[in-house]
């Protein structure tokens, strides 16, 4: 008995359906980018991203995350690099694919957008936005919001913030996550600061500071933080230390190139 020949890839594309114009989904690339400010109530360190303000429907004069169109003759990884540049002029140096969204009424259109998530120091943001300042080049219709109290968003993008917001807490829990939105050198108390602000609560400054101390990711250095009061510590992260995720982060020595789309 002769077994028929399983049907050729290109068999199969010819056998589909054509699919007309209206029909056809549309791929869409966009960021989240999380950084950290001091709020001007309190002077307490959150969580915030850019947002960039619609100027066209659907949903004009809503707040949406920065992004754009996928172009035919371009990867994922460029188009996300390309798409953050022009719509807030900001480049990190890694990008990390998070998740892809593609339910069917996200849009008045049928659009899948491939999100991509990073974190970046706010020196690195300052300095950005200031070559942009300077140049008068600076992207319009773009600001800072707070992570935790967004207003209505375009599309599905408050979903897409609160899951990147529960990637990032649980990242936190296992890998050096805080690394990205932290000076090369810190203290203790700056690195629980930032833990406070990723996870939404305060944390024992007496237990953070055992538990840090005994996880074998940290290293003191011979420096110290000065100021009003008794000069603290300052550390810097193991970088032979292999955690299980280090999520969007680079190491040191990556970020001499431009972009890195390994996704580790």
């Amino acid at each position: 008995m002769t077994l028929p020949s399983a049907p050729s890839p290109g068999a199969l594309l010819a056998a589909a359906p054509p699919v007309s114009a209206s029909e056809a989904a549309r791929v869409a690339v966009s960021t989240v980018i999380f950084t950290l400010r001091r709020r001007a109530e309190d002077d307490c360190a959150a969580v915030v991203l850019p947002l960039v303000r619609r100027t066209r429907d659907p949903y004009e004069g809503l707040w949406a995350l920065p992004g754009g169109w996928l172009d035919a003759s371009e990867g994922l990884d460029a188009a996300a690099s390309r798409t953050l540049a022009e719509t807030t002029g900001l480049s990190p140096s890694y990008l990390e694919q998070l998740y892809a969204f593609g339910d069917v009424d996200r849009s008045p259109s049928r659009v899948v957008s491939i999100v991509y998530w990073a974190l970046l120091r706010s020196a690195e943001v300052d300095a950005q936005v200031a070559v942009h300042a300077a140049a008068k080049d600076a992207p319009e219709n773009v600001a800072w919001f707070d992570a935790a109290a967004l207003p209505g968003l375009a599309f599905d993008h408050n979903q897409i913030v609160e899951y990147a917001l529960w990637r990032l807490r649980n990242k936190a829990g296992y890998s050096r996550i805080a690394h990205g939105l932290l000076a090369d050198e810190f203290t203790l108390a700056e690195l629980r600061e930032v833990y406070e602000s990723i996870l939404g609560r305060r944390l024992d400054p007496a237990n953070f500071r055992r538990q840090a101390e005994s996880s074998g990711t940290l290293i003191p250095t011979e420096n110290f933080r000065t100021g009003s009061h008794r000069p603290a510590r300052l550390f810097r992260y193991n970088q032979d230390v292999e955690l299980a995720d280090r999520g969007p982060l680079v190491r040191p020595i990556e970020r001499k190139t431009s972009f890195d789309s390994r996704n580790t």
